[in-house]
Order: structure tokens, then C-alpha cells, then sequence
């Protein structure tokens, strides 16, 4: 893209698309000293943004997403579409079938 989007809530998923924002892993160790940002592993847990209103399947049955709003969720290491946010942030588009599994809290 372009230019930069300025906030997550610009973008409406459309179809069975989950837009997700990755959790920032801890930057501190448990002793105090703070790590580089290029040390910081990237997790693979993520909270669900927005959701599209899914899909009608050829036998005319619609399938609605198996996620909501606010919900944690397992995504994988790689795939989807990133999409830059302002200057520093990073949101994530993916297929709900992309989406490895909720975390219960």
C-alpha cells in the first residue's frame, strides 16, 4: 500500500477475513534489563480486531466466522496480509480457516 492507514478501525473485513493485531512479547527480562527490539520474538498469539459476516457455501448454507471481537487467538508464524498501521503498528488480515485455535483465559 501506498500510504499509511491511520487506525485498524478504517478496515471491515469482508467475507470469512478476521483482522488480527499481534501481542507485543515483553521487551523486559525478569531481571530488570530491557532487549533490543531486534532480539524480541515475534508471538504467535493475537487479538481479534474485526470480523467479516462470512460466506454462503455452494449448498446455499451460510458460514459465519468461529471467532469474535476481543477474543485471543492462536495464528500461524507466517501467512496472511499485513497491513501497516500510523507509523510503528502492524495488524494482520487472515481467513477464519487460517486461524489455528481461541485461547481460553
Amino acid at each position: 500500500m501506498s500510504s499509511l492507514l491511520k487506525s485498524a478501525k478504517s478496515i471491515v473485513p469482508l467475507l470469512d477475513r478476521v483482522l488480527v493485531q499481534r501481542v507485543k512479547a515483553e521487551t523486559k527480562t525478569a531481571s530488570g534489563l530491557y532487549l533490543p527490539e531486534k532480539n524480541v520474538e515475534k508471538l504467535n498469539q493475537a487479538t481479534v480486531l474485526a470480523v467479516g459476516p462470512g460466506f454462503t457455501d455452494s449448498n446455499g448454507n451460510k458460514v459465519t466466522p468461529a471467532v469474535k471481537v476481543g477474543e485471543k487467538v492462536l495464528i500461524p508464524q507466517f501467512g496472511g496480509s499485513p497491513i501497516k498501521i500510523g507509523n510503528d503498528d502492524e495488524v494482520i488480515l487472515f481467513r477464519d480457516s487460517e486461524i489455528l485455535a481461541k485461547i481460553q483465559e
